[in-house]
């Protein structure tokens, strides 16, 4: 007996048949449409970066854990990115000079993380990348969660369905150092415990606070700074506040489209001050869909151009959970919308220029690959989702017509050639 190669993907990976493809590209269709409509331009770049632009700016984690790297022949050390926010900040460093700042850039790549392969979480995925690069501006920020909430809502999401939930770094920084006492060596373990906080059991994050060097005095302060939401705001210095891009957000009119929330952190490196998450308010999905910043100097890794950004990534896997749980994805697309039906093996020219023309109409139209009894072929046709049929016959096609069938009703009528378009078209109306 031969050896077969096995037929499973690589752990981690997945592969998408038509039906499930053809959900993807409506969800995915639609959400172009949304930041396009926003003004966003779409752009791509390479699935190879040099390691090091990952392992300077996207976190220990992805760094040291998640990264799939290679040794190219010449030497040099690779990895297949893991994100896209690196490689958007070397295109845009690397032609600031012909670019008209601000920027709306989005793309759409397929990213690759060593993960334990669970729920909400594969070795490779594709995420929707949306970014603002070039501007300062708290308007930034505003654009964003419009956006957040224009693609959903596009999906059919209600606003119950999910919250945005915001914070910024810099008011945390203070509420850290100003409430909690946490002094400048502690913070970033501090951080890194506010980002689990919602993930670990009381005890489990004193005996990290402690570990970290805080007093039970300063880890019950802690959960208070924490908990406290926009009454936080009253604690901090006002010079903290007024630079806030966020506090700005909070006192405009689009306050309601976000919740401040002081235990959103995010974890990679290169956020600066406004970070946020998006959350599925369904018990049954109760998580965190995506998420993202601002970067105050992201392309420094490749330029003293100081150019600010902001954005998010939106990935498949959660998205399509969140779809699945509000019963929001679309049924998949039937292979055609009607089939012309050769009734002998001579009159395929015939079906073909009918196809042709319902093709040029705008219809999805097909015609058999092989030549089968009618009976046959009608329920094939039923099979692929067709709702219509043209049946193509010797006598007919002699006299100009063709038979034109409902495959829901049976109904069928002759019609002109010329009017084979109009008549299909009609019917698949009704």
């Amino acid at each position: 007996m031969p050896e077969y190669l096995p037929t499973a993907p690589y752990r981690g990976t997945r592969d998408f048949l038509p039906a499930e493809m053809s959900v993807r590209t409506q969800v995915f269709g639609t959400l172009y449409e949304v930041l396009e409509r926003h003004g966003f331009l779409r752009y791509d770049g390479p699935l190879l970066e040099p390691a090091e632009i990952y392992e300077a700016k996207s976190g220990e984690e992805i760094a040291n854990q998640q990264l799939y790297t290679l040794t190219d022949r010449g030497g040099r050390r690779l990895a297949l990115r893991p994100e896209m926010t690196p490689t958007v900040a070397r295109i845009i460093a690397g032609n600031a000079g012909s670019l008209q700042f601000p920027v709306r850039w989005y793309s759409h790549p397929n990213c690759h993380r060593y993960e334990r392969p669970q729920r909400g979480r594969v070795r490779e995925h594709w995420q929707i990348n949306a970014d603002i690069f070039g501007s300062d501006s708290a308007n930034c920020e505003i654009e964003i969660f419009e956006l957040i909430h224009g693609m959903l809502t596009a999906l059919g999401a209600t606003e119950d369905m999910f919250l945005v939930r915001a914070n910024d770094r810099q008011l945390l920084t203070a509420a850290l150092s100003e409430v909690v006492g946490v002094t400048g060596e502690q913070l970033g373990p501090v951080f890194s415990l506010v980002d689990r906080w919602e993930k670990y059991e009381a005890d489990k994050l004193a005996a990290d606070a402690a570990e970290i060097g805080l007093s039970d005095k300063q880890f019950a302060r802690l959960g208070e700074v924490l908990g406290a939401g926009t009454a936080l705001l009253d604690e901090l210095p006002a010079e903290v506040k007024e630079a806030s891009h966020l506090v700005r957000v909070l006192k405009s009119g689009s306050a309601g489209l976000v919740r401040f929330d002081p235990l959103i952190v995010r974890g990679l490196a290169y956020y600066t001050s406004t970070v946020f998450e998006v959350f599925d308010t369904s018990p049954e999905n109760n998580r965190a869909l995506f998420g993202g910043g601002r970067y105050s100097d992201l392309a420094g890794l490749f330029t003293a151009q100081q150019i600010p950004g902001i954005g998010f990534g939106m990935g498949d896997v959660t998205l399509m959970d969140f779809l699945a749980t509000h019963g929001l994805a679309p049924r998949p697309r039937s292979e055609v919308d009607v089939v012309a039906v050769p009734v002998t093996e001579d009159l395929y020219d015939a079906a073909r220029t009918v196809v042709a023309r319902l093709r040029a109409a705008g219809l999805r139209a097909s015609v058999p690959l092989e030549l089968r009894k009618l009976g046959k072929e009608l329920s094939r046709a039923d099979k692929a989702g067709a709702r219509a049929v043209v049946i193509v016959g010797q006598e007919d096609w002699d006299a100009g017509h063709v038979t034109v069938r409902s495959l829901a009703t049976r109904e069928q009528r002759q019609v002109a050639l010329d009017a084979t378009p109009a008549a299909v078209t009609e019917l698949l109306s009704d």
